[in-house]
C-alpha cells in the first residue's frame, strides 16, 4: 500500500487534537482502508439454571400434548444497544471488568456468535458504510484468539509455510509464499526462533509465550488483513512480553490496519499504546473515545483519575461491581453509562457512524466481489495437510521407536511361547490360539495408537476449518494417509517374526496371504479407532468407549464362541466383526491344504482331527469363503472410514 493510500485526511476546521470529529474521522476520506461501524447491537443469551431447565422441559411436554401454548425461553440481555466505530490505522481497546461483555461484543463483531446466543434483528455491521455479512468480513479480517493452538512438533517457519500454502491466494507461486513467510518472520522479530519447535508447555520445550503470540499474529499477517480482532492478546504474558506483543500490533496499525482488541487490565505502558478506548460495564458502553477524552469525561463526573495512577486500573475499578456493594456499584455504572449516552462524545460518535453510512459505495464495492471461498485448491490443501501430518510423525521418533520395539517384543514373545508347533492334536489347538493372538494384538495395538489422533487435534482442526483453511475431506485424507506407512510396517514386522517361529505353513504363498490378512485387520482396527476418535469429544472419552466396543466383536471371532452358535439376533453383529473375517481367513490359509494323515494323533480315545478340512468344519468355517473374508475386511475399512469422516463433518458443522 502506497504512502498516499496511508494518509488519513481531516478537514482544516477540525485540527484540534481533542475534537471528537478529528478522532472519529469520516469514512469518505479513507482510501483503500476499512472503517468498521456497528449500530444497535443487542445480544441475548439463555439462562440455563437447574430450575429453568426442568421447567422448560416440563413446558415442552405440555406443549406437545396441547395443555398450554409455547412460552418463550427466559433470556439474559448480554449486550445492550451498543454502537461504535473503529478506524483504520488505530487500535481500539475494549476494556471493562470481568463479565462486562467484552468477549461477547468482540465475537459478535466478528460474526462468531456461539450456539445459544441471539443477536437482535436491528443490528447493523458495516465496512466503510456498506452493510456486510459473515462472508465479506471473513474475506478481509483475521481473528487472533486468546488461546494459542499449534502443532507442537513443527518449527515456527514450518508452521508459517503451512499457513501460507492455505491462506495465500492460489495464484501466488510457492516460492513467493515462502518469501512472504521469511518477510513476516523478520517483521515480527521471529527470525532467531524460526527453526525452534513450537513445543507444548509441560511436555516439551519450545517457544516462549510471547513468541507464540507473535507467531499467532504472523499466521494472520500472511494475507495482510485489513481488520484484525484480538481476544486478550496479553493474557498469560509478563509485562515485557505483553509490551512486545502490543508493539507488534502498533506497527500493524501504522500500516493502515484496523485493530480491535479486548484487554482486561493493561499496564500504564500498554495503555499509552491505545488510540481509542471502548469502556464497557454490565453490557453497556460507558465511554468510547481517545484516552485523553476519557480522562476529561471522568473529570466531568467528579471522579478524576488520580495523578501517577494507572488509568486502566482506575477505569476498571469505576466500572466494576463490588462484592457486598452491588446495588451502589450498579447505580454508579448506570449513572456513568447514561451520562455518556447523552454527552457530546456520544453525539459525535453517532454522527461519525451516520456519515460513514452515507459514504460512496463505489469506493468499497470491491468487497462484495471477493467471494468467501477456500484460497487454496483441493490438491494444495491435501498436500499441505499430508506434509504437516508426515512431519508430525517424523518428529516424534521416540513414539515410533517405542511402537516398533513393542511390535518386535510381542511378536518374539508369541513366537517363543508357541515355538516349533507340530501337526498333532495339541499343535492344532496351539496354532489356532496363536493365530487368534495375531488378531487381538493387531487390534489393540493399532486401535489405541490412533484413538487420540483426532481428539488431540480437534481444537486445531475446528479453528482452522472455521477459518476456511481447508475442507474436512482433505484434512481426513491427509491425516490418515500420513500414518499409513507405519500401519503397513507394524503388521509386516509382527508377521515376519512370529510366523516362522511358530512353524505355520512353510510356503511363500501361505506367508504372503497371512501377511495380507494381518495387514487388513490392522487397518480395520485403525479405521475403527479413527471412528471412535472422530465421534468422541475428548481423549478420555475415546479411551473409555474403546474397550466396550471391541469386546463384542472379539466374542464373535469364532475362537470363544463357535460361529455356528451365534444367536440369530446377533448374526448381524458377527458380520461386522473383523475378528471373524480375520480368524476365518487365517485358519483357512493354515488348514485348507492339510490332507488326511498329516495330523498325528499321539493319544488314543482323544479328539483328533484327521485333516485340515475337519478342523474348519468343526469351527463352522468354509474354505470357499476365503475370498469373502478379504472382501469383508476391505469393506469394513471403507465403511469405518466413511463413518469416521461423517462424524468429523458433523463435529465441524456443530
Amino acid at each position: 500500500m502506497s504512502e498516499d493510500h496511508m494518509e488519513y485526511l481531516i478537514g482544516e476546521d477540525d485540527q484540534s487534537p481533542n475534537h471528537p470529529k478529528r478522532q472519529y474521522g469520516s469514512c469518505t476520506e479513507l482510501k483503500q482502508r476499512i472503517t468498521y461501524t456497528w449500530k444497535n447491537i443487542d445480544v441475548f443469551g439463555e439462562m440455563p439454571t437447574q430450575t429453568s431447565v426442568f421447567r422448560n422441559a416440563l413446558n415442552k411436554m405440555k406443549v406437545c400434548v396441547g395443555l398450554r401454548d409455547k412460552a418463550p425461553t427466559p433470556r439474559k440481555h448480554l449486550i445492550k444497544n451498543i454502537s461504535g466505530i473503529a478506524n483504520s490505522g488505530e487500535i481500539l481497546a475494549v476494556m471493562g471488568s470481568s463479565g462486562a461483555g467484552k468477549t461477547t461484543l468482540l465475537n459478535t463483531l466478528a460474526f462468531r456468535t456461539p450456539v445459544g446466543i441471539q443477536l437482535s434483528q436491528t443490528a447493523e455491521r458495516a465496512f466503510n458504510g456498506m452493510e456486510i455479512g459473515f462472508e465479506e468480513l471473513s474475506a478481509h479480517c483475521a481473528y487472533v484468539e486468546q488461546q494459542d493452538l499449534f502443532i507442537s512438533s513443527l518449527t515456527a517457519r514450518e508452521h508459517l509455510i503451512f499457513q501460507a500454502m492455505l491462506r495465500m491466494p492460489k495464484t501466488i507461486p510457492y516460492h513467493q509464499k515462502v518469501k512472504k513467510v521469511d518477510e513476516v518472520l523478520a517483521e515480527l522479530s521471529l527470525v532467531k526462533c524460526k527453526n525452534t519447535k513450537i513445543g507444548n508447555p509441560g511436555q516439551s520445550k519450545g517457544l516462549s509465550g510471547g513468541e507464540k503470540k507473535r507467531l499467532a499474529f504472523a499466521s494472520e499477517s500472511l494475507t495482510d488483513p485489513s481488520l484484525l480482532f484480538c481476544d486478550e492478546p496479553t493474557s498469560g504474558l509478563d509485562s515485557f512480553m505483553a509490551h512486545s506483543v502490543l508493539q507488534v500490533l502498533k506497527r500493524l496499525a501504522t500500516k493502515g490496519k484496523t485493530i480491535i482488541l479486548t484487554i482486561h487490565q493493561p499496564s500504564s505502558e500498554l495503555f499509552a499504546l491505545f488510540d481509542k478506548l471502548l469502556l464497557m460495564a454490565e453490557g453497556r458502553v460507558a465511554f468510547l473515545g481517545t484516552p485523553g477524552e476519557a480522562s476529561n469525561f471522568f473529570s466531568q463526573l467528579s471522579t478524576p483519575c488520580p495523578s501517577n495512577y494507572n488509568p486502566a486500573d482506575f477505569y476498571v475499578q469505576q466500572l466494576a461491581v463490588v462484592p457486598g456493594n452491588e446495588q451502589d456499584s450498579r447505580e454508579n455504572i448506570r449513572k456513568i453509562c447514561d451520562t455518556f449516552a447523552s454527552s457530546d462524545y456520544a453525539k459525535e460518535l453517532h454522527k461519525a457512524i451516520s456519515t460513514c453510512n452515507k459514504g460512496d459505495h463505489n469506493v468499497v464495492g470491491h468487497f462484495k466481489n471477493q467471494i468467501y471461498e477456500y484460497r487454496a485448491t483441493w490438491w494444495t490443501q491435501f498436500c499441505a495437510i499430508l506434509w504437516r501430518s508426515w512431519l508430525n510423525v517424523l518428529k516424534e521418533p521416540f513414539l515410533v521407536r517405542v511402537r516398533l520395539l513393542q511390535t518386535v517384543m510381542v511378536s518374539s514373545l508369541i513366537g517363543l511361547i508357541f515355538f516349533g508347533q507340530e501337526l498333532n492334536q495339541d499343535g492344532v489347538m496351539n496354532i489356532n490360539g496363536a493365530l487368534f493372538l495375531f488378531l487381538t494384538n493387531m487390534t489393540f495395538q493399532n486401535l489405541f495408537a490412533v484413538i487420540n489422533v483426532f481428539c488431540a487435534e480437534l481444537p486445531i482442526f475446528l479453528r482452522e476449518s472455521r477459518s476456511r483453511l481447508y475442507s474436512t475431506d482433505t484434512y481426513f485424507l491427509g491425516k490418515t494417509l500420513a500414518e499409513l506407512p507405519l500401519f503397513l510396517l507394524v503388521p509386516f514386522i509382527f508377521t515376519s517374526i512370529a510366523y516362522p517361529m511358530i512353524g505355520l505353513r512353510p510356503t511363500w504363498t501361505s506367508y504372503l496371504l497371512a501377511l495380507a490378512l494381518v495387514t487388513l485387520v490392522a487397518n480395520v482396527s485403525t479405521s475403527a479407532g479413527y471412528l471412535i476418535s472422530c465421534a468422541s469429544s475428548s481423549t478420555s472419552m475415546a479411551l473409555s468407549v474403546g474397550p466396550p466396543i471391541i469386546i463384542p466383536f472379539l466374542l464373535f471371532g469364532g475362537f470363544f464362541l463357535n460361529s455356528g452358535s451365534v444367536p440369530e439376533y446377533f448374526k448381524w453383529l458377527s458380520y461386522i466383526s473383523w475378528f471373524r473375517y480375520g480368524n476365518e481367513g487365517l485358519l483357512i490359509n493354515q488348514w485348507k491344504d492339510v490332507a488326511d494323515g498329516e495330523i498325528a494323533c499321539l493319544r488314543a480315545n482323544t479328539t483328533c482331527p484327521r485333516s485340515g478340512r475337519v478342523i474348519l468344519e468343526t469351527l463352522n468355517f468354509d474354505a470357499n469363503d476365503f475370498q469373502f473374508d478379504f472382501l469383508g475386511l476391505i469393506l469394513l475399512i471403507i465403511g469405518f472410514r466413511i463413518f469416521a469422516y461423517l462424524a468429523l463433518v458433523i463435529r465441524a458443522r456443530n
